[in-house]
């Protein structure tokens, strides 16, 4: 199970040598065997899973034509709606929310027979990067137990690192599947803005978030595009565009490619080992035909601050509508006013508290100017640098994150934990595709290669990236169990 991709269980399943039955198995073993350390898992469905394997094995001995990943365990990250299975946006102000209707990429991927074995933990409201925001507990990266797996998505990027299921989907908001794909030394991709339906998605920034794959490797991650990749008329902002086959683009053939390297995104901050990875990535994609120009992208000092007056300002009215009154947690008290305070007082962990009074005060009187209106002009002079810059290049290749993943407890103060996003916010103001892989180790955790790419071209950049994966020599192995040493191509 832990060292299966989508596309090998795929091809088992269909030559018989194991079932949709035997697979979900196996993820359940595993989850028993690993996750009391890990956390990856606000909620399991083994009841559930299992019924819909045993179904997928009757249809699949009668016959019948299944979906494209019939059998495939996977997990959800906590803020999709799942009808009848509570979702709770690891907030205890959602602790017993029990949604009456799925989330459209939930079914998608229920027609496409993919089978779900649990909700996953997150940041509460998506709103963090270690997972340590989580209003009941924090998720611990499997390749090292005493550090944090990324965030928001961390549950879900653990959950495939660990081998618990095949693959995953989480949100990303600023980063938050990407950064614990880096983490977790997994595939994690955040399309383009209004390709994958945000109907059912717990609102965090309505036009930042985006749903994305947190896979195994590129084959996976293009599957799974391929099932919830899809225009939804229930979401206003989901895009009338036409989808490929993913899967069609990954011939391996990057020459005559061009590729942008920005500057500023291997700046001060940055751990030179993470810019040595990164530069050896890139050296390979050139040997292998691709062109590769150092360019900049002036305004991306100011993404950081932009990013954290937009999303709040977007959070504070999203998260409004959780006062006790309709569903979710009620705090009773005397009077209607302080039965709203107590509630959200009690409700609302300290980081989700911090953003809506950060974004409440950036949209108030004599303030939204100032403020909100100045951080909407800077995310419009951010999208016109990556317009200039696509205009010559096919892609753009930076770090994902300026370092490792660290030890849980360490970044204390928030604005530091902020800057773990600095390389991956601008794709959200801009709305463009984004992907984080693999691209090496230091002290035997994971480094991650970010690749942007044009509106709608996930194709390119899936293409490089699995350009890349098949001739970087690169193994990331499963652990068995939360390790002392990892080991990337041999090396401890």
């Amino acid at each position: 199970m832990k060292n299966l991709t989508v596309a090998k269980a795929l091809d088992m399943m269909q030559k018989k040598e194991i079932s949709a039955r035997e697979l979900i198995d196996a993820a359940f073993a595993r989850i028993d065997e690993i996750d009391g350390e890990v956390k990856a898992f606000m909620t399991l469905t083994h009841d559930k899973a299992v019924a819909a394997a045993s179904v997928i094995d009757a249809r699949r001995s009668n016959g019948e034509e299944l979906g494209q990943l019939a059998g495939i365990p996977m997990a959800l990250k906590d803020n999709l709606c799942t009808k009848g299975i509570l979702t709770t946006c690891s907030s205890k102000i959602l602790h017993n929310f029990i949604p009456p209707y799925d989330a459209a990429v939930v079914e998608l991927l229920r027609d496409a027979g993919a089978i779900m074995a649990g909700k996953t933990n997150m940041d509460e409201f998506a709103m963090g990067s270690s997972t340590e925001n989580s209003g009941f507990f924090t998720t611990r990266n499997p390749w090292d137990t005493e550090r944090v797996p990324g965030g928001s998505s961390g549950g879900s990027a653990a959950s495939v690192a660990a081998g618990e299921v095949l693959f995953a989907l989480g949100s990303d908001t600023g980063g938050s599947i990407r950064q614990p794909a880096a983490f977790c030394g997994v595939v994690g991709l955040k399309p383009t803005y209004g390709r994958v339906s945000r109907y059912g998605l717990v609102a965090f920034a309505s036009s930042l978030d985006q749903i994305g794959p947190l896979t195994r490797d590129i084959r996976d991650c293009a599957l799974v595009m391929n099932i919830i990749a899809a225009q939804d008329i229930r979401d206003t902002t989901s895009a009338d565009i036409e989808t490929p086959d993913y899967t069609a683009c990954l011939d391996g053939n990057v020459k005559g490619m061009k590729i942008g390297v920005p500057r500023e995104y291997f700046a001060e901050g940055i751990d030179p080992r993470v810019k040595e990875s990164v530069n050896k990535a890139i050296e390979l994609l050139v040997s292998m035909g691709a062109e590769a120009d150092e360019i900049s992208l002036p305004h991306t000092e100011y993404g950081i601050p932009a990013y954290y007056l937009i999303a709040p300002a977007e959070a504070s009215s999203n998260l409004a509508r959780y006062d006790g009154v309709q569903y979710g947690l009620r705090v009773e008290a005397d009077n209607l006013i302080e039965m709203y305070r107590k509630t959200r007082s009690q409700g609302f962990g300290p980081e989700v508290k911090r953003r809506i009074m950060l974004g409440t005060y950036a949209l108030s009187s004599g303030y939204y100017d100032a403020y909100y209106l100045k951080a909407l002009k800077v995310r419009t002079l951010i999208k016109q640098d990556f317009g200039h810059a696509f205009s010559r290049y096919d892609v753009i290749i930076t770090p994902t994150t300026p370092g490792v993943a660290f030890p849980a407890g360490a970044v204390e103060d928030p604005l530091t934990m902020y800057m773990n996003d600095v390389c991956t916010i601008a794709a959200n103001l801009a709305g463009l595709p984004a992907l984080s892989m693999p691209c090496g180790s230091i002290d035997g955790l994971p480094v991650g290669l970010q690749l942007l790419g044009k509106p709608f071209a996930e194709s390119t950049v899936l293409r490089v990236a699995y350009a890349y994966e098949q001739n970087s020599g690169l193994e990331l192995k499963i652990p068995n169990t939360p390790p002392k040493e990892v080991r990337f191509n041999g090396q401890i």
